[in-house]
């Protein structure tokens, strides 16, 4: 009985110390989501997606103003800055605006011509050089010449000084092999090679696209299916049915038009500016595992202001810029830190092609010896619940997750990343070296994708702040195991 007595006790003690360790931790998160607030994301969205700093385009003075901005509210919250007294991590970021584009399509020898619309028929990529041609049209399929690989759109075809008429895609999308060749540098490259003056890139609509590097004498653009099937319209196929022959032979149809098109831009290329990714932590409470830490990122930048339109890029990706500044001011309020440290960054350049979180994950500071974990936020502004895709591995990062939804109920769909491509955010540097990872998106819809559209008007305040909530218990719990 004695034993059996001591047993009891024993167990006893030890659920009330669980009872009195769960409420400690409960009050300590508590005392960090109080600071989360759908206010507060709303009005830091309305700040970033604000005329005054002209869409964000990494490079630009207006980012640059944004940035300050932010690591100035970094400081204010009191956390830590990543480079010795500077929350900004800067690098070699050049950009390109776009002053003016014209476009007229002309279907015939003797047709006067059909003048197009900028934003509604075409947009000329965001990294364009000036140029102004009348020249011919010639489609290339996917604009892929990879005879390695038994596939060439250009074989047989003669582009020089005519433009390339393509779509975005590979023939196989199983096929990791064209990779590479599905990215816009090297397809714009590989058409500049071959003496094109541009591509003319078939999209449903034309959106803001700067992610590819700046070509002399190349004028590349985004066109609508409208504005293709007018160029196709003498083969007698419209560009959706070409593009399902395409991917349903996945061979080659490639074929020269007599439409020419009368195609002008004028640009300013920046080749020696500098962007920043915004960075700032919290340093864990354990003396060994602060040296570990956890990242909390979103890309902070968005597609610029071009040709007197403002792309404001609200919920692409201020949002997600807006959650991630919710959270490192409840970690700041944290009576108790976690274990490990905790590492909030905005990262810059994302919409060139992942720059600023490739360049931050390879120049982590030293003060850490190892990054534990990234929770990325992108495209967080519409909708009323949120998707996570993850890292497989280790399960425990999916169980965190779920458990910690269980007090928000927003958490939907979710998925595990078995690879990663061209389409990929600023989780993609991480996960490409073995860190474990989570990726929300709210449910959208989003509707104006890159396009003047996506203002403040379409943003949801509470679907933010309750991302927030979930990913500052989750990550909180990950970072404190």
């Amino acid at each position: 009985m004695k034993f059996r007595n001591k047993i009891s006790l024993a167990l006893t003690a030890a659920l009330l110390f669980s009872l009195v360790g769960a409420q400690e931790a409960d009050k300590n998160l508590s005392s960090g989501l109080e600071f989360i607030n759908p206010e507060d994301a709303y009005s830091y969205v309305k700040t970033l997606s604000s005329p005054e700093f002209e869409g964000r385009h990494t490079g630009h003075p207006g980012y640059t103003a944004a940035a300050k901005w932010a690591a100035k509210k970094f400081k204010e919250w009191g956390l830590r800055p990543i480079i010795d007294d500077s929350c900004l991590q800067p690098f070699d970021s050049p950009y390109t605006i776009v002053d003016s584009a014209e476009m007229t399509l002309y279907k015939k020898e003797a047709d006067k011509g059909t003048k197009l619309q900028a934003e509604r028929d075409f947009l000329p990529l965001l990294s364009s050089d000036s140029g102004d041609h009348t020249a011919r049209v010639v489609f290339a399929g996917w604009g892929i010449s990879a005879p390695e690989l038994g596939y060439d759109d250009y074989a047989g075809l003669e582009v020089e000084g005519k433009f390339v008429l393509c779509f975005r895609g590979t023939p196989d999308r199983s096929d990791k092999r064209f990779q590479k060749h599905d990215e816009h540098r090297h397809r714009m490259q590989t058409a500049k090679d071959k003496g094109a003056l541009g591509i003319f890139y078939i999209y449903p609509e034309p959106i803001a696209n700067p992610n590819m590097d700046w070509i002399q004498g190349f004028t590349p653009t985004v066109i609508s299916e409208k504005t293709a099937d007018m160029m196709l319209e003498e083969k007698g196929v419209p560009s959706k049915e070409l593009k399902k022959d395409l991917l349903t032979y996945q061979k080659p149809i490639s074929f020269s038009l007599s439409s020419k098109v009368h195609y002008k831009v004028t640009s300013r290329h920046f080749p020696d500016a500098e962007g920043y990714n915004i960075a700032a932590y919290v340093e864990g409470s354990d003396p060994d595992l602060k040296k570990h830490c956890m990242v909390y990122g979103a890309h902070f930048d968005h597609c610029g202001k071009h040709m007197g339109l403002l792309f404001a890029g609200a919920d692409d990706n201020a949002s997600g810029s807006a959650v991630v500044m919710e959270i490192a001011q409840a970690f700041s309020q944290l009576k108790t830190k976690p274990k490990r440290s905790v590492v909030f960054v905005l990262f810059g350049a994302e919409e060139k092609g992942l720059q600023g979180s490739h360049f931050f994950a390879d120049h982590i500071p030293p003060v850490f010896e190892k990054v534990d974990g990234m929770f990325n936020f992108d495209m967080v502004g519409e909708g009323d619940g949120t998707s996570c895709s993850m890292t497989p591995d280790p399960e425990q990062l999916h169980t965190i997750i779920q458990q910690a939804d269980e007090s928000i109920g927003i958490l939907g769909r979710t998925r595990f990343f078995r690879g990663v491509g061209v389409r990929g955010s600023d989780y993609v540097p991480f996960y490409k070296k073995g860190i474990p990872c989570a990726s929300f998106a709210s449910n959208g819809p989003h509707i104006d994708y890159h396009g003047t559209g996506d203002t403040i008007y379409r943003i949801n305040p509470d679907i933010m702040a309750d991302i927030a909530k979930l990913a500052f218990i989750a990550g909180y719990n990950w970072a404190n195991r």
